[in-house]
């Protein structure tokens, strides 16, 4: 699919705030006690941004696994960005997936704290 260079922009300023509204429902979550919840909105604030600069480079991908690869070959293997990154981004979709699928999925508060101020 393409799109003209003026619905790209609107649709990277909507995936920007959709990934700033995330975050903050990740503190608001962490705030009272709901770490599985945070945990996926934290990572949800990540592919959004993540998507927000795909868009903004022609890539528009619903798949989270095509998204990071893409990231990662362009961002972190050219050395653009820190390899860092890829791991909190990892770590990340694996804790949401654990989250979110796991029968009994349990997250402490240091944890998560630390997931927020990364995602940030």
């Amino acid at each position: 699919m393409t799109i003209d260079s003026t619905d790209r922009i609107s649709l990277i300023k909507h995936r920007l705030k959709r990934a700033e509204e995330t975050h903050s429902e990740s503190q608001l979550l962490f705030d009272n006690n709901m770490f599985t919840a945070a945990v996926n909105r934290i990572y949800y604030s990540m592919f959004y941004s993540l998507s927000a600069l795909a868009i903004s480079k022609g890539l528009q991908t619903g798949k989270h696994a095509q998204l990071i690869g893409w990231f990662n070959k362009e961002y972190i293997k050219s050395g653009i960005i820190a390899p860092r990154f890829s791991k909190i981004l990892s770590q990340a979709f694996d804790k949401r997936m654990f989250g979110d699928y796991a029968d009994i999925p349990e997250f402490t508060k240091n944890e998560v704290e630390k997931m927020i101020s990364e995602c940030k």
